[in-house]
């Protein structure tokens, strides 16, 4: 294993420590929570506010969301595991301004189990709580079961739109149904072309051969659709377009929201070479581009591979996506 850590088993704990020391001005932890930190600004008073979680490992996403016109809180498990209910409420009561809070995750079922019994539990509170689950992968389940489908990169749309939407002083249930159709719209593909290697394992979690690539990999190295050998970028791209412009949702609109993501070992020109194709068969497509973003948006430690999504938008979606947000750990476009 080649990595700079310490302990393994503090991994958590020293990366939230460096982030919280790296950015005092923006993000801090909530008082008896070390697992999880806040807006720094404490400007939650009299609006909608969101909290999100997930497991370590996937940086920026997750506690990379935290900042203006984003989340307000996040709360982080070990690396690849779900944070517990006492975390999650732990950030609900540090960001609740009174009007709600909005819990915005990836459809697994530690982070679905838990996030319900913390609702539960802040509305045994007095604090009222929707959820939008993130599920837009479609190599996870055919479109019948979409329901069921993971959640992997695509829930960067969902940050942007719940802070925007909750920036305009709407009440929960318009935050929370705008972010659920944001997320009924997106849709998202990758492909893995190397694994990762868990800090507290030593060794990769899984082997991909030589010459080969794995397509439709889920972000902790789920099995995707199946192995295919490696091919140009172009003919790589194509298969993801061509299953994602499958999958297209029903919509009345031909603009999208275009993320190319890197899962966290492929270089920038790489993904840049991903977003030239994307945007040549898009377009041919009759598609018109009002949006994107290149870069690490969801990571799964040093994998190598990348992942397109798609954001089908209205006219409130667009203007949302183009709000004015800012994070110390993401780049928002």
């Amino acid at each position: 294993m080649r990595k700079l850590v310490n302990d393994p088993a503090a991994f958590v704990d020293q990366t939230l420590t460096g982030i919280t020391l790296a950015h005092p001005d923006r993000l801090r932890r909530p008082d008896g929570e070390p697992g999880a930190i806040v807006r720094a600004d404490t400007a939650f008073a009299g609006r909608v506010t969101a909290a999100t979680g997930g497991g370590s490992g996937h940086l920026p996403l997750f506690l990379g969301y935290v900042g203006q016109g984003l989340a307000d809180g996040c709360a982080v498990g070990q690396v690849f595991a779900s944070p517990s209910t006492d975390q999650m409420l732990a950030v609900t009561r540090a960001i609740d301004g009174g009007r709600g809070v909005l819990y915005l995750y990836g459809n697994y079922s530690g982070d679905r189990m838990n996030f319900e019994l913390a609702a539960d539990l802040a509305r045994a509170e007095g604090i009222e709580v929707e959820s939008a689950v993130a599920a837009d992968d479609v190599a996870s389940a055919p479109p019948e079961r979409a329901e069921s489908r993971r959640g992997i990169a695509g829930i960067h749309f969902a940050y942007r739109v719940a802070g925007a939407a909750a920036a305009t002083g709407a009440d929960l249930a318009t935050v929370a149904a705008t972010t659920r159709r944001a997320i009924a719209r997106t849709r998202s593909m990758g492909v893995a072309l190397a694994p990762c290697v868990l800090p507290a394992v030593g060794h990769a979690n899984f082997e991909i051969p030589d010459g080969q690539i794995e397509v439709g990999m889920g972000i902790h190295g789920e099995p995707g659709v199946g192995r295919e050998p490696l091919r140009t970028a172009d003919a790589v791209v194509d298969d993801l377009v061509d299953r994602l412009l499958a999958d297209r949702p029903p919509s009345d609109t031909d603009r999208v929201a275009v993320l190319v993501n890197g899962l966290g070992a492929t270089c920038l020109e790489e993904l840049y070479i991903v977003y030239r194709r994307v945007h040549e068969r898009l377009t041919a497509a009759g598609l018109t581009i009002a949006h994107r973003s290149v870069g690490e948006y969801a990571t799964s430690l040093e994998m190598a591979g990348a992942s397109v999504s798609l954001l089908y938008l209205d006219d409130e979606l667009e203007r949302l996506i183009g709000a004015p947000a800012s994070s110390p750990l993401v780049l928002v476009p």
